[in-house]
């Protein structure tokens, strides 16, 4: 199978992204701030933690964005946000023609919107779409892959959408946050959404980052004191985003060394790396024999399963079925492919992992 899987920063990269954010973290706090968890409650004039007003002041100093946003509900309340922010009950909304990821469809659904479809591998498409539907009022581009075949590079995505029309852009950067070297916003886009809880980050906290007039008018609909980040989570998210680079480089240093690794086992018929949605290895065996590997890989130690797709609890290496869009593109894949993720772990314990999966009884039985 052909894949194209986004290009990954180098550990040199990771580094500089590093001492940029501390970087920003220093232009905004104080050195006693930054040792401490934060202040609470919504502040006269801010209705918010002070803290976190700072912290979001740092992400977007970091992203070079206008302004940037902590929200509750992750990754998904990111977006679901910043679709409230850009369009209109009943507005249409383009997006890939490809399986949308499922919390992602059920935002849709739920702030009544109406997805018009076009390939965002095919620019010619995009632009015959649009010029057929030309009362399109947003679009919602995913960064990682939908689907194993994409290829779209999301600049070229963001610069023909833009040209055929001046219209809100909202970029699901979920998997790709300091993995690659600009985010949606960077590359044109009026919003960027992510999960920090993917970024070492806490629990149940997204970003949103982009162009200020979105934002503040979130800002004023986002009033309850009980929606609000506080000031220990604001700081927790700083902290993620500073480890977050170099742990991610080295993960993707890993996956390169185990692609060729794993190539070699007898029974594997493919590896190859895809965005699925984490940047992960997809191993495809002879038999369909993935189910039973993912069994006794657990025994042996690998997570069976994703807490937040690299979050801080993630450290052992995770053997789990390739993700929900890929298997409803090619149900047979359930049974013949597994994905790994590396998390912090490194090729040696990997390949030892699946090597003894695949040698026992109960997967080649």
């Amino acid at each position: 199978m052909k894949t194209y899987p986004l290009e990954s920063i180098s550990l040199k990269q990771a580094k500089e992204f590093q001492f940029k954010m501390v970087d920003a973290i220093t232009k905004t706090f104080s050195g006693k701030e930054s040792l401490s968890r934060g202040d609470l409650g919504v502040v006269p004039g801010l209705n918010k933690p002070k803290t976190t007003w700072k912290a979001e002041q740092a992400i977007a100093r970091f992203f070079d964005a206008e302004a940037a946003m902590l929200v509750r509900g992750s990754g998904t309340g990111a977006i679901r946000y910043a679709l409230f922010a850009t369009t209109k009950p009943n507005g249409k909304l383009l997006v890939h023609s490809a399986p949308i990821y499922s919390t992602t469809e059920t935002s849709i659904r739920m702030l009544g919107l109406v997805p018009i479809m076009a390939d965002f591998n095919d620019p010619e498409m995009i632009k015959q779409v649009m010029q057929e539907n030309p009362d399109i009022e947003a679009a919602l581009i995913q960064y990682t892959r939908q689907v194993p075949e994409d290829h779209y590079d999301i600049k070229e995505v963001i610069e023909t959408i833009k040209a055929q029309k001046e219209i809100p852009i909202v970029t699901d950067d979920n998997y790709a946050v300091m993995k690659v070297s600009k985010i949606g916003s960077e590359c044109g886009a009026d919003l960027s959404c992510f999960s920090t809880f993917k970024l070492q980050g806490p629990e149940g906290i997204g970003c949103i980052v982009g162009k200020k007039k979105y934002i503040d008018a979130l800002i004023k609909e986002h009033y309850s004191g009980g929606s609000q980040t506080q000031g220990w989570e604001a700081m927790e998210v700083l902290r993620g985003l500073v480890s977050a680079p170099v742990a991610l480089a080295i993960q993707a240093e890993v996956n390169e060394e185990l692609l060729q690794r794993i190539q070699e086992l007898p029974q594997v018929k493919d590896a190859f790396l895809a965005n699925a949605q984490s940047k992960v290895l997809i191993v495809e065996f002879h038999e369909p024999i993935a189910q039973k590997v993912l069994e006794r890989a657990e025994k042996l130690g690998a997570l069976p399963n994703p807490v937040g797709a690299e979050s801080k609890y993630e450290i052992a290496p995770m053997f789990y079925r390739v993700s929900g869009t890929f298997i409803k593109s090619d149900p047979s894949r359930k049974d013949s492919m597994i994905r790994i993720n590396p998390n912090r772990n490194g090729a040696d314990t990997i390949v030892s992992i699946l090597k003894q999966a695949l040698e026992s009884e109960e997967a080649c039985s």
